[in-house]
């Protein structure tokens, strides 16, 4: 029997799991490591608390979790001096890393770091209850916001920031952030692109529930959406963009009656500089861009400044180097071939990756699961060899705790689930999540042996 880790719970790794276990050509057994006392990755820490269709996912990876063949063993960090690759492959014939892509990428201008200036993934890590978000929060006793980018996790900290607080009770946000966003005074939110709106990476499910916020109106400016040249015969766009065109076109023409807060879709802006007032972000200057011909924009020389004492930046995500793995900085990916990782060029026996840290951040929740299979066909096939592979005899969980680690083990995550529970019972709400380290392991029953 092939003993298999799987570093990452988050969808690639529980995907990769779920193609290990559902075939019956090798048998295996697999461990799925997280760095984390809880599972499901970015499903947990990623998609917006007001999103439970999507969060409803976590039953689906639940299920897999819970395999006769599978173990979870949280709060066990790979890559460290205790768990270095080479120490994993002592343990297990293959190791799987599911690790995704935790780095956001920068703007690379002048004031990005001033006091105000946030990623959005550390908004995102805010309200998700992450345990290593900033516990201080954000400053929301501001008048304006601006969100530098155009994909859906910048309609999301849009849309969070626009909806009542109200609104997010009946979701598991953390009581600390709904306290402060409770207490926000933001009026306007500025989700500015540098390119079209032909070309903006929103899905349209996820672009018309900005116009279902029943305490928030939508502008868009139709000089900006003329720049586009999709807006005069869209018929030669995919049909996700196409749909995006039709609602935007539709806002340019019957604006939406005022409401309470404001979100102003804008486009052909590239952001040039953070300015500051008091120490603090005050303003972000932009540069009107162009259409060059060619898909790309060109600058024009002309210049806008929009107010905001608040600033989240949505521009993508890049991986970031696993010590002891190869790593390609340039794609901020492991080299891989078919998920078979390459040390100096060639196939490293029992290691592969799958995921963000194999493709790059791109797709959707779904398109992991065909990226896992590719991975898992690649490891079975190799499976004659990585058998051959001498690993130690005793249970991985043993050799962890040997090791001084303490692994959260399921009926550990059952326990933070009942104490979330029952945390969000006190509370007069739903479940709520524990959003700190310590309360998480305390819940899990002070993980150990």
């Amino acid at each position: 029997m092939l003993r298999v880790a799987v570093v990452g719970s988050g969808p690639s790794g529980v995907y990769t799991a779920q193609a290990l276990v559902q075939q019956t050509a090798v048998p295996v057994r697999v461990d799925v490591l997280d760095r984390l006392p809880c599972p499901y990755g970015l499903v947990r820490y990623g998609v917006a608390p007001d999103h439970e269709k999507i969060k409803s996912l976590q039953g689906t990876l639940r299920g897999v979790l819970e395999h006769e063949q599978v173990s979870f063993l949280g709060n066990i960090e790979a890559g460290t001096p205790e768990l270095p690759p080479e120490r994993l492959l002592e343990m297990y014939h293959a190791v799987v890393y599911c690790v995704g892509a935790a780095a956001d990428r920068r703007l690379g201008i002048p004031g990005e770091d001033l006091p105000g200036s946030f990623s959005a993934t550390e908004f995102v890590s805010w309200y998700s209850a992450h345990p290593d978000a900033n516990p201080g929060g954000f400053a929301l006793g501001v008048r304006s916001a601006v969100v530098v980018g155009v994909g859906n996790v910048a309609v999301d900290v849009a849309r969070v920031l626009a909806r009542g607080a109200q609104e997010l009770l009946p979701t598991d946000v953390p009581q600390r952030a709904l306290d402060l966003l409770s207490g926000s005074t933001v009026r306007e939110v500025h989700m500015v692109g540098r390119r079209g709106p032909s070309q903006a990476k929103f899905t349209t499910k996820e672009l018309r529930e900005l116009g279902a916020l029943p305490d928030a109106s939508v502008s868009v400016e139709p000089v900006e959406l003329a720049l586009d040249a999709a807006f005069d015969d869209p018929s030669g766009l995919p049909t996700a963009l196409r749909r995006n065109v039709e609602v935007l076109r539709g806002w340019a023409q019957a604006p939406p009656p005022p409401r309470g807060r404001t979100v102003r879709l804008r486009f052909f802006l590239r952001p040039v500089e953070v300015l500051a007032e008091a120490g603090r972000v005050a303003a972000v200057r932009f540069e009107r861009t162009e259409p060059d011909g060619t898909g790309a924009v060109r600058g024009t020389g002309v210049y806008e400044e929009i107010e905001a004492q608040l600033v989240l930046r949505s521009v993508g995500y890049h991986g970031t180097p696993l010590p002891g793995l190869p790593f390609d900085p340039a794609r901020g990916t492991v080299p891989h071939t078919a998920g078979r990782v390459l040390r100096d060029g060639r196939p490293a026996a029992g290691e592969y990756v799958a995921g963000w840290i194999k493709r790059g951040p791109t797709g959707v929740i779904g398109t992991n699961r065909p990226c896992a299979k590719e991975t898992v066909n690649s490891l079975l096939a190799d499976a004659p060899a990585l058998a051959r592979r001498t690993v130690a005899g005793d249970e991985p969980v043993d050799v962890l705790r040997r090791s001084g680690l303490r692994p959260v083990l399921w009926p550990g995550w059952l326990a933070i689930e009942a104490a979330e529970a029952a945390l969000g019972e006190s509370l007069g709400r739903r479940s709520v999540k524990i959003a700190d380290w310590a309360g998480l392991l305390d819940a899990a029953g002070g993980p150990g042996p």
